[in-house]
């Protein structure tokens, strides 16, 4: 029997990407799930599709803060209890720091970033109440390492790690475990929805995107690592360069600080 069988797992960011993908595998692995995202349409596509009668379609828009605590209310009643909380919604960025205007840093670190600690801390009461609980951040690569083009994401990743790592050394007596997960390049479409430095949308795949690790094994992936109760799991190719950047960064700063000061992330 499945480790997920019977289990409640509300994931953001479920109408396309990693997110769909990991409702699709809580799915065959016998979960009931709480979809969210902005586009009630793409959820009911995503909840036709896996054919499932275990899944609650949930509209929520990361940046509406103020319905946060209905939202939370209404997705524990969904089927009386969450036992895992998936944070994965969110917006990617492509653009110099030179033409970032400040709103738009600021719109990125409220997706990214904000909007998981407030939804966790709206959910938190629940898990200490039950004495137990999965929160799971989808970060990036991004949330160890800094690119070119990339300021606004890496800085909300980098928060994600800092946050969920204080929340993990709080909570692991009352039985909440916290996992952070690191996606190299996967084949979703992040880079086609990332915003430019005035807001505008990018409309372009990335080649590493385009070429990236499929979605449905990135998700059988993430759900091991949750399984195993994995503090921070890089998913995606294996000794991709991504996954080398992760690991020169911890052995080498410095060689990893002048490769970087190159790269050209697409």
């Amino acid at each position: 029997m499945s480790y997920f069988n019977n289990k409640t797992a509300w994931i953001t960011g479920a109408s396309s990407g990693i997110g769909e993908a990991l409702v699709y595998e809580l799915v065959k692995q016998g979960a009931k799930v709480i979809i969210s995202a902005r586009r009630e349409e793409e959820l009911k596509r995503v909840q036709q599709q896996a054919g499932s009668n275990n899944i609650y379609v949930l509209p929520l828009d990361l940046e509406a803060t103020h319905t946060f605590a209905d939202k939370v209310a209404e997705a524990i009643n969904a089927f009386g209890h969450i036992d895992l909380m998936i944070h994965n919604g969110g917006i990617s960025q492509r653009s110099q720091v030179k033409d970032t205007l400040p709103a738009i840093q600021r719109k990125v670190m409220e997706v990214d970033y904000f909007s998981y600690i407030e939804l966790t801390y709206l959910l938190l009461p629940h898990f200490l109440q039950r004495n137990s609980g999965h929160v799971v951040a989808i970060s990036s690569v991004m949330g160890k390492v800094g690119t070119p083009l990339r300021s606004a994401y890496a800085a909300a990743k980098h928060a994600l790690h800092g946050y969920f790592d204080c929340l993990r050394t709080e909570v692991w007596q009352q039985n909440i475990a916290v996992t952070v997960i690191m996606p190299g390049y996967i084949r979703t479409n992040v880079s086609l929805n990332a915003v430019t430095g005035n807001g505008d949308k990018l409309n372009e795949l990335g080649k590493n995107i385009g070429h990236g690790y499929p979605a449905d094994k990135t998700a059988v992936q993430i759900l091991k690592a949750i399984e195993k109760k994995k503090s921070e799991k890089f998913v995606g190719r294996p000794f991709s360069q991504e996954w080398l950047a992760i690991h020169l960064m911890r052995l080498f700063p410095s060689l990893a600080f002048k490769l970087l000061r190159t790269a050209v992330p697409k």
